[in-house]
């Protein structure tokens, strides 16, 4: 996800002091390793002066000390990638974010009857960081930690929606969607066709494509710190197109407060 437009701002700002009073120097190196993300991982020094506005001598001290660090690694063609020591960071993050959503996907849970799930893109993949299990006795269970490719999920749909068309195709191109089950979306132009309808109706549907007999509904959750998405799931018998129109609005309503509460 891209950083915000005042960090962005603070980065290319003049003097010692960042926004806010903040330290300008590490305001810009973590400025830099976002724009890294957004690139893929893996950047020139040429890309980055292009992008952030900063001078090359800056930006060349900057990275010295990040790959001083461990956290940016120089590659052998003299490009700059995210380095290893950001994982540890981002597992802790993502299973701190998965305590802050289970009360809310607890909630989920008590208004719609099914499962619920939280997950993340990460790289050209979908992992699932919470959930909260379904009271039923036949019930989905995902395990927390398990990763997935997007185009055979909702919570993958629900993802992607937010990405331009060509960013999508190039996912799918490495990925090389290979099919979950016979109704799994195979085609990158209907797959594109079905993420046009997730952002006109505002929610994902996945309809056996990752299982047979599940049935799947998510909806991104907006302005959150990475790309996330909420979803619950159940036998399709039960998560029928009726039950689609109350479910809904709850799951709608759910990814907005935790909206809210990531915000705060």
């Amino acid at each position: 996800m891209p950083s915000s437009p005042s960090a962005r701002g603070a980065a290319q700002s003049s003097g010692s002091s960042g926004s806010g009073g903040g330290v300008q120097s590490l305001e810009r190196a973590f400025d830099l390793l976002e724009r890294m993300a957004d690139a893929g991982g893996e950047v020139g020094l040429s890309e980055l002066a292009a992008s952030s506005g900063l001078p090359l001598p800056t930006i060349h001290r900057l990275m010295r000390t990040l790959v001083a660090c461990g956290y940016v690694r120089q590659q052998a063609n003299r490009r700059y990638a995210l380095g290893p020591r950001l994982i540890r960071l981002g597992e802790s993050s993502a299973r701190l974010l998965g305590t802050w959503a289970r009360p809310h996907l607890a909630r989920l849970v008590e208004e719609t009857g099914e499962t619920a799930n939280m997950a993340l893109l990460d790289g050209d993949e979908v992992v699932y960081v919470a959930q909260v299990p379904s009271k039923h006795s036949m019930r989905m269970f995902t395990e927390v930690g398990r990763r997935v490719l997007p185009h055979t999920t909702g919570v993958g749909k629900a993802l992607l929606a937010g990405l331009e068309p060509a960013e999508v195709r190039a996912l799918l191109r490495r990925t090389g969607m290979p099919a979950a089950t016979e109704r799994t979306i195979t085609s990158p132009d209907a797959f594109l066709t079905a993420l046009e309808e997730v952002r006109r109706q505002g929610y994902a549907v996945d309809d056996s494509e990752q299982e047979m007999g599940v049935r799947c509904l998510a909806a991104p959750v907006p302005g959150a710190p990475t790309a996330t998405a909420i979803s619950v799931s159940g036998p399709a018998g039960r998560v029928t197109e009726a039950a689609t129109a109350t479910m809904v609005p709850v799951l709608r309503q759910v990814a907005a407060d935790l909206s809210r509460a990531l915000a705060t």
